[in-house]
């Protein structure tokens, strides 16, 4: 049997498709989303910072990361050695040092920061670099990820992702690894604009 002909008997036999199911509302916190996010983010790993104006953004890039040769940003106004538009492969991308990204929102109970394939120009970006910065607007920050569902548009992307603090694990000896898959380090700036 073909590729094609098993291609087709799959189409033939696809079971209609189902109403996602409603999402539920739970009630409020005693603390704000942005305060619960700051913490569950700490506590995951990640800094948070402040910027007001885009400017400030390429002065914290300098500061926390002096010795960083290869910024790769699809922000137009952070300054980017390295130009997404031109990679071909992502092998290209292998030696970053920093990515920055902008991510569309933020969920205050877990800390993450949901990013897409469009704000990525490559989805290997946020996993591949060395340090990851997310900006996020501080009024997308969302209580629950029940929120943060009913915000996307999981069918608009072809990848979407939650990305909360570094990349770490502990499942060697219970010896923890910090960027053992991804990025060693997170952080996240809120942004006013």
């Amino acid at each position: 049997m073909g590729k094609d002909s098993i291609l087709q008997a799959i189409r033939q036999n696809k079971p209609a498709g189902r109403p996602l199911p409603e999402i539920p509302i739970f009630p409020g916190r005693e603390i704000t989303p942005t305060e619960q996010f700051i913490k569950m983010a700490e506590t995951g790993g990640s800094q948070i910072l402040r910027a007001a104006h885009v400017q400030e953004i390429n002065a914290m890039l300098k500061n926390l990361f002096p010795e960083a040769r290869n910024i790769a940003s699809p922000v137009p106004e952070i300054t980017s050695t390295i130009n997404l538009e031109e990679i071909q492969s992502p092998l290209e991308l292998e030696q970053v040092d920093v990515a920055v990204i902008r991510g569309h929102l933020g969920v205050a109970e877990n800390g993450a920061v949901w990013l897409t394939e469009s704000a990525c120009r490559h989805r290997i970006l946020p996993f591949i670099t060395q340090h990851l910065m997310l900006l996020i607007p501080e009024t997308s920050i969302v209580p629950t990820l029940h929120d943060a569902y009913r915000n996307i548009r999981i069918n608009d992307e072809g990848f979407g992702i939650f990305i909360a603090g570094p990349s770490k694990t502990a499942d060697i000896e219970q010896a923890l690894v910090i960027g053992a898959q991804g990025a060693r380090s997170l952080t996240i700036i809120l942004t006013a604009f």
